[in-house]
């Protein structure tokens, strides 16, 4: 009896453990995230552009790209330099006002997604997406997929220095200079 006891315990601890762990690791990203409130009461202040990872809990390729493309000192530089970066749960059940519009949770299945993903999407649902708005929240581009890190930087200083305004993705690519040691 004590043995089984004993290894009870310890898998509890074990799973205490890894929750605590999985937690502190969520909490340790170095993008300053927002809501997408709290963007929108920002640019209020100050304008920038606003940077929305859309993404759901079962996409295994979101947690992917918060691991390997957020977490990475550049990337998150820019981020949290450049844009108001926001962290939009597709199926979040909460509203959100945008715009005077509310967007609502409309369930489906077992599930549901969130009118504000589907718009920000264009109807396009695929986990991970990323978009970007401008200054006025106009709609520059979304971005479908996962992206690692090194391509991932590129497309963000092409957006964030407002570089997509003046010259094509492909000039762009000719002059860009990458922190990683992978330009020609």
């Amino acid at each position: 009896m004590k043995n089984k006891l004993s290894s009870v315990l310890a898998t509890l601890l074990l799973i205490t453990t890894v929750a605590v762990a999985q937690k502190e690791e969520e909490v340790k990203s170095p993008v300053h995230w927002l809501t997408f409130e709290e963007a929108i009461e920002k640019s209020k202040v100050e304008k920038r552009k606003i940077f929305i990872d859309v993404y759901t809990d079962w996409c295994g390729w979101c947690k992917v790209m918060d691991k390997n493309t957020f977490s990475e000192p550049n990337v998150a530089q820019i981020l949290n330099e450049k844009f108001y970066p926001v962290k939009f749960d597709a199926e979040q059940t909460e509203d959100v006002v945008f715009n005077g519009t509310t967007f609502k949770f409309v369930p489906y299945g077992n599930k549901g997604t969130h009118q504000l993903a589907a718009a920000l999407l264009n109807n396009q649902l695929a986990y991970p997406t990323v978009v970007f708005l401008n200054e006025e929240f106009a709609m520059i581009q979304p971005l479908q997929g996962y992206q690692k890190a090194e391509e991932f930087h590129r497309i963000i200083k092409f957006i964030g220095d407002d570089h997509y305004k003046t010259m094509k993705w492909d000039d762009f690519q000719s002059i860009y200079k990458s922190p990683y040691g992978d330009d020609e």
